[in-house]
């Protein structure tokens, strides 16, 4: 775009009224962190995860950062590690931290991200925009670390919260056979509880059957069960959720992992000023922007933010902004976001999409809450087990 959007102008104008006239030279660097996870084969391939998800996201956010830091005379710069070995990955963000380097976008799973925690000092920030675990919002929980993406908990809280909405009250769980498939299933275990949701049946998948020629004559046999509204999907590789789709026993709607799906982001969404967004990921990346891609957005734009209002680039400074209640973040969803002081989980709307549109966004009309009502979706204050 030759010009800059009205938003990012309104940001601008909002920083000069905020801090005056006069601005610091403040030069911030921004280390992106991925580790390359090999997943194998998967029975459907039709939609592979981008080898450079989450880099391009933090990428964008950079770019819009200096779009409008030019003004405030704030220089964003960007630095990359990517790689399989975890152990070499948190070797060059020790070899960063070293350097100066203090604010860190991290797409790794659970595990890697505590190792990269305990690595770091703890005058580190940093990001977590590549696992969606509970319990790093719970029991694991680290004082200095935020999360842009949102907790499996947020994600089935949102998908559970449209099922009583629309009176669908009883449904068929089927869960794959991995780790994270089977930490989904839970948090959807979680949700139905919550929110009044009869698991009528539960099923497993353990088979390795290509379904591509065979799903029209397996999948009703597979689905028999007593009699439900919805059949729920906890399948996050992909390995047999889009073959359920238009095969069930009973003739109903599919959501979870596949169908209709809660997610962070989705190259559908538009409202909001989204629609921009995504025009300038696609002109930057050729493709489209994914949750990761979106979460680690918001973790470089949670720092410019926090820049540009008090005018400091110290960790320490904005890092205490960033988790104060004056701290928010326009982020395309239609609502201001922050972050939840017991677990520094970025309050957000969960869009429910199916592949060519938006169909809803939690938390639902109805479901209230004493002081947000965002907090409806995952874990709440006085649920949490998180203890920095």
């Amino acid at each position: 775009m030759k010009f800059m959007s009205t938003r990012l102008a309104a940001t601008v104008l909002a920083s000069h009224l905020l801090i005056g006239t006069a601005h610091a030279e403040l030069d911030v660097k921004v280390s992106y962190l991925g580790q390359f996870i090999d997943q194998g084969p998967v029975l459907s391939n039709l939609f592979p995860e981008p080898e450079d998800s989450g880099l391009r996201g933090a990428q964008l956010a950079v770019d819009d950062s200096n779009t409008t830091g030019k003004f405030l005379k704030h220089h964003y710069s960007f630095t990359s590690a990517v790689e399989e070995d975890p152990a070499k990955l948190i070797e060059a963000a020790k070899q960063q931290y070293a350097q100066g380097l203090r604010y860190f976008v991290a797409n790794m799973p659970r595990a890697s991200l505590l190792q990269l925690q305990a690595a770091l000092g703890k005058d580190a920030i940093i990001f977590n925009a590549g696992s969606y675990d509970d319990t790093l919002r719970n029991q694991d929980c680290r004082a200095n670390v935020l999360h842009t993406l949102p907790s499996r908990a947020m994600l089935t809280d949102a998908l559970a919260q449209w099922l009583k909405a629309r009176r669908i009250g009883k449904v068929l769980l089927i869960t794959g056979s991995t780790e994270e498939d089977a930490a989904y299933a839970a948090a959807f275990k979680r949700a139905s509880k919550r929110f009044g949701i009869k698991i009528v049946d539960e099923k497993s998948w353990t088979f390795e059957t290509d379904m591509r020629r065979t799903a029209q004559r397996e999948m009703p046999l597979f689905t028999q069960a007593k009699e439900y509204d919805m059949v729920i999907l906890a399948d996050e590789r992909g390995d047999f959720g889009e073959y359920v789709l238009y095969n069930t026993w009973y003739p109903r709607p599919v959501g979870g992992t596949q169908g209709l799906k809660p997610a962070a982001w989705d190259p559908v969404i538009e409202q909001w000023g989204a629609a921009q967004l995504q025009s300038r990921f696609v002109k930057l990346t050729n493709r489209r922007m994914n949750a990761v891609d979106y979460a680690a957005w918001a973790g470089v734009r949670s720092i410019a933010e926090a820049v540009t209002r008090i005018n400091k680039a110290d960790p320490a400074s904005v890092f205490a902004y960033m988790t104060s209640d004056q701290f928010e973040l326009a982020a395309f969803k239609g609502r201001k976001m922050d972050y939840r002081s017991w677990n520094h989980q970025l309050r957000q709307p969960i869009p429910l999409v199916h592949s060519r549109s938006v169909v809803s966004q939690s938390p639902q009309e109805g479901f209230l809450h004493p002081t947000n009502e965002l907090d409806t979706l995952g874990y709440d204050k006085p649920e949490s087990s998180c203890k920095f």
